[in-house]
Formats: C-alpha cells, structure tokens, sequence
C-alpha cells in the first residue's frame, strides 16, 4: 500500500491544512486516474515548460557571448555554444576530427550524443550557425525532458511504497532552472535506472547501465563504493564483483574505440580536469579569491575526499543496523562535490534522486532547494559582474556566501542522513513501515555477515547488534 505524503511528513500535513488536513484512514486511494506516476509527469513537465521560458530571452538572441546577456539575464546554457565552437557547426565529427576550435572535453557517451542531435540538426537547419545553434538546443531539450522523466518514473519503481518520493525531483526548481544547461540529465537517468535495476536484484544490468553512465559523466562510478560497502557488511561480494565487471566491461566497450583512434582527443576530458583549478562554485574557489589560493589542489582534494569515503565505509559497516543503499550513496557523492575542484550550477541534478531516496522529506528538501536556487543566481549574477560592488577590483562577497550557504544546506541535509543512519527510527523511509531498503536488491533484509554482528558488538558493549526492521 503506498504512503500518503498528507499524513507522514509534518510539511505537507501543514500546507493540507486549508483543504481539510490529511487524508483519512479510510479514503479510497488508487481509485483515480491520477496515479503518482501521471501526477509527477504532469509536474515535470510543467517544470521543463518554466524552464524553458526562463530561457527564452537568451532563445530568442541565439546565445550571444558578447552582450553578456546570457549572464545578466540568467539563461545560460552550454548546449548552444559548445555546439558553435566545438567543430559541430562546421560538419566535423566529435573527437575524430580536428580544426581551430578547442577539443571536446567530454566523456565519449556525451560527446555520441551531441554528435547524433548535431547530425539531425545539419539535416533540419539552413546554413546559419546561429539559427542551426538553437535547434540543436531545441533537439537537446527534448532528449533531456526524456531523461527527467525516465529518471522520475524510475524513482516512482524503486521505493514501490513510496511513489509520490518521485515529487522530489518533479517539483525541484532546480529542475526548471539547471535541467537544460549541460547534458547532465543523461547521466542522472542512468544512474537512477542501475539503482532501480539492482533494487530489482539484477547486479548484471545495474553495471551495463553504471558503465553507460560513467562513459557518460564520471560521478555514477561513485555508486559502486556504497554497493560495495555494503555487500562487504552482508557478506555478498560476488554481487558486486558482477556489477563491477559488467560495468568495466560495458565502459571499455564504449571507449576503447576512441582510445585507439583518437587518442589525445579522448585524453582531453582527463587532462583537462586533472590541470584545472579551483573552479566556479567550489570552496578552492572562494579562497582563490580572497586571496588564498591552495597548492597541490588535486592531491588535497582528492586526499579529502578519500578520507570522507573511509568515514562512510566506517559509518556503513559500524552503524548499529545496516544503511539504506539510497543513504550511502548520497552521502559519497555530497562528499565528492563538496570537495570537488568546481561545482557547475547543474550539479545539482545529480543530487535530485539521490536526495529523494536518502531522506525524503519536505522541509530538509526545501531547504536545500532554497540554497542551491541562491547559488544558482548568484554564479550568472558573479559572471555578469552584476554583484560586482563600485569599487573597481573589490571582491564579491556576496558571491561567496552564496557559496557558503549552498554548503552549508548540503552539510545540513548530510547530518540528517548520518542522524537517521543512526538512529534509523527517524529514517523517513523505516520509521512508518517495516521496510527495510527498497532499493536495497538482494541486501534488501538481508543479515549481517557475522565478522559485522562480531564488529558491532564490540562497538556496542553490553548490547545485542539490532535485527533487522526493529528500530532501537
């Protein structure tokens, strides 16, 4: 039976209030055409169609670079651009050939993508590169609305209890207003369908769908660190070991291709992160700018990363009852970005599924919402020199604590996923069921190796390791 939001989290029990509380105990529910599923559909695309209007000043000009109106008028994409100076407006195929445009600096799965709208949009488009630019735009909108709503129809499969979670990506403004500045949304909607395959205990077709999405974008290799902390805590390796095979097997078909014959091309999306700097959006950033800039950037922070890997590896095979796979996930890759070189606005996206299986609840939800929408005007705002004070070379201080905000409601929402961790009688997700990880797959009830029951106890003196579905 599926949970009614009205009646689980205080939010929407609060904003139900005008129209007579929460739904009754004995409301026939499933009997309209209104399914979760239709419901969160219709919602995202009411956020695609915000978006798009957002968009549209910088639409109707074509993206132009000089006027700078892109920035000042916060409509930004990469879509349109990249395909004016990439090569793709001159016929030149991503990665295979070479011209006087910089090299592409994308996984080879995205660069497949781009060069496939590209193909469609020389054989709809005249000769005009601008006009051409913006309907390969157009095209890439369409790709990616798909994407968003594979990505929320299969949030709505994996916590089969809890479909209305999907809401928290549907009626994300960062949806509207992030979902068509990259090609990010891809990789979301493959690393949302491996989690709902290996809810669905098929380890095989979770790694094919985490190898298309690591070609795709790097971070859904993170997922494999928390699949593998936890098969290490139930004692089932061999699973991992299948998705980890299936998904170098599936990545290595997709770019050793490229790697024999475009080489220094396809090297260019490594080499072009590892020499970056701190980048927009980062703490490194920040510093930079107030004029501290950190040496050794990489080495620290990917060492800080590491360090944070070990304390989830820790909080997943210490914690007094087996972690939700949803929790881990999310916590490794708020750690990946909030030690990361750079944050682009549509990071963001990322997080949207990973938040609403982690700890979907409104108010937590909003509040991270409400920091990201900030950061999100403040990086065009800080690009267009609009926040720039009179001054001329004085620091955008406002720009920075957009930043610092922007952290701060993602270490917030991290504390709650380590408190509920802990004390899994306040996970959103145990606390009014019997569940135990929907998304869980095999793990899903599954006990603890006994090394861990052995690990636990002595983390616990004097107390029994809690059994599954009982909270302390």
């Amino acid at each position: 039976m599926s949970r009614s939001p009205s009646r689980e989290d205080p939010l929407v029990r609060l904003a139900t209030a005008w129209m007579g509380g929460p739904i009754g105990r004995h409301a026939l529910v499933g009997v309209s055409r209104w399914t979760p599923l239709a419901v969160a559909f219709l919602v995202t695309t009411a956020l695609f169609v915000i978006g798009l209007i957002q968009k549209a000043p910088c639409h109707a000009e074509g993206w132009p670079r000089e006027s700078g109106i892109a920035f000042s008028r916060l409509c930004y994409s990469d879509v349109a651009y990249l395909y004016r100076e990439r090569g793709f407006a001159e016929g030149a195929i991503a990665y295979l050939d070479r011209g006087d445009y910089p090299p592409l600096e994308y996984p080879v799965l995205t660069g497949v993508v781009m060069q496939v709208t590209a193909w469609v949009t020389q054989a709809l488009s005249g000769p005009d590169p601008v006009r051409a630019s913006v309907l390969f735009f157009d095209l890439t909108v369409v790709l990616l609305f798909v994407c968003a709503l594979v990505t929320v129809w299969a949030l709505t499969r994996i916590h089969p209890h809890r479909p209305y979670d999907a809401m928290f990506v549907a009626a994300a403004p960062a949806l509207a207003l992030a979902g068509t500045i990259n090609w990010d949304l891809v990789a979301v909607a493959l690393s949302t369908c491996a989690i709902l395959a290996w809810a669905r205990s098929r380890p095989v077709a979770a790694g094919v769908l985490l190898g298309l999405g690591a070609a795709t974008k790097f971070y859904p290799l993170l997922l494999l660190g928390p699949l593998l902390v936890l098969a290490l805590r139930v004692g089932r390796i061999r699973l991992w070991a299948a998705t980890f095979l299936s998904a170098l097997a599936v990545w290595l078909v997709v770019n050793v291709p490229f790697i024999v014959l475009a080489h220094d091309s396809w090297l260019t999306f490594w080499t072009f992160n590892s020499e970056r700097q701190g980048d927009f959006g980062s703490v490194w950033y920040v510093l930079a700018l107030a004029g501290h800039p950190v040496d050794n950037l990489n080495a620290i922070s990917l060492a800080l990363f590491a360090l944070a890997c070990l304390g989830i590896a820790a909080l997943g095979l210490y914690a007094p009852r087996r972690p939700r796979l949803g929790q881990l996930i999310f916590l490794t890759v708020a750690a990946f970005l909030l030690v990361n070189k750079v944050y682009s606005p549509q990071y963001v996206l990322w997080m949207l599924p990973l938040v609403a299986l982690a700890r979907p609840r409104w108010r937590d939800w909003s509040i991270w919402q409400g920091g990201e929408v900030l950061y999100w005007v403040a990086i065009w705002l800080h690009l267009a020199g609009s926040m720039t004070p009179p001054t001329e070379g004085a620091p955008d201080r406002t720009y920075w604590l957009a930043v610092a905000v922007r952290i701060a409601a993602t270490l917030v929402l991290c504390a709650a996923v380590v408190r509920d961790i802990l004390r899994p009688a306040a996970d959103p997700v145990r606390a009014n069921d019997k569940a135990d990880d929907p998304a869980g797959g095999p793990f899903d009830h599954a006990p603890d190796a006994a090394w861990v029951r052995r690990l636990v106890r002595l983390g616990r003196p004097g107390r029994a390791p809690l059994e599954e579905g009982v909270a302390p």
